[in-house]
């Protein structure tokens, strides 16, 4: 049975985190691992039969009930009115999309998707999690999904680049003009991560050795060294953190 509904409640005195993205890939995993921190959690994301998958998984392996919303996060209306309901304490916008290849090669309508994705969609979910939490009189806790390629250049990855970079801005800014509301808003911005999705990139071994070639420490990421960096971000451990932008990358980005 779907589990989706547009007023999700968490139950009194338990945080509500939305985590955008949450269908699949990293997204996925952060949702579940913030289930599993006993958050009530309402995952977003355009497909129903992905979000369906995510809250069986949870109910099965964390005994967890996580609610769904079928929602584009470029819908600034739906994702307002979703939020709306619910005020939640934590946002975690991890919808991002890549077209990779030259950017002569690149098509128009794929350089658009990037940025409107990646860049307009991080905004305009911070923008109603702003509004609520700021309308409501609560502070408020935002980790945006960036990434190493918001730091570094790479080939091939000129959009992703470029709009990894716009979120790092964007982070930034947010956490100056919402830091008087009690907002703190910081970016974990990791290297390649081992997942369902890159095994076949990694299944290169030619691809795998120019990457672990840049990575310092010399391991790929997993997701569990970015969902724990989530995790520092919205402790009270990091209260006093705010407008960072957290690099998981095994020192890719200070070379």
């Amino acid at each position: 049975m779907s589990a989706h509904t547009d007023h999700p409640d968490a139950p009194g005195g338990q945080q509500h985190a939305f985590v955008t993205g949450a269908g699949r890939g990293i997204g996925r995993d952060i949702a579940l691992a913030l289930a599993a921190d006993g958050y009530a959690v309402t995952g977003i994301s355009r497909s129903a039969s992905d979000l369906d998958e995510l809250s069986e998984v949870a109910l099965e392996t964390l005994g967890a009930r996580l609610s769904t919303a079928v929602c584009d996060v470029r819908d600034a209306e739906r994702l307002q009115a979703l939020i709306d309901s619910a005020v939640p304490d934590v946002l975690v916008t991890a919808a991002g999309i890549n077209r990779p290849g030259p950017l002569t090669e690149v098509s128009v309508p794929d350089i658009l998707a990037v940025f409107e994705i990646n860049v307009i969609g991080t905004l305009l979910a911070c923008r109603a999690f702003g509004s609520a939490s700021i309308a409501a009189g609560r502070p408020g806790k935002v980790v945006t999904i960036s990434s190493q390629m918001g730091v570094v250049g790479y080939p091939g990855r000129v959009p992703y680049c470029a709009s990894k970079h716009a979120v790092n801005g964007l982070t930034k800014a947010l956490a100056l003009e919402w830091a008087s509301h009690g907002i703190r808003v910081n970016a974990v911005a990791p290297t390649f991560v081992r997942t369902p999705f890159t095994e076949p990139m990694f299944a290169d071994p030619q691809f795998e050795r120019e990457v672990l070639d840049l990575i310092p420490l010399g391991q790929i990421a997993e997701v569990d060294d970015v969902t724990a960096a989530i995790r520092f971000l919205l402790s009270p451990g990091a209260r006093m953190i705010t407008g960072h932008v957290l690099a998981v990358d095994g020192g890719w980005t200070v070379r």
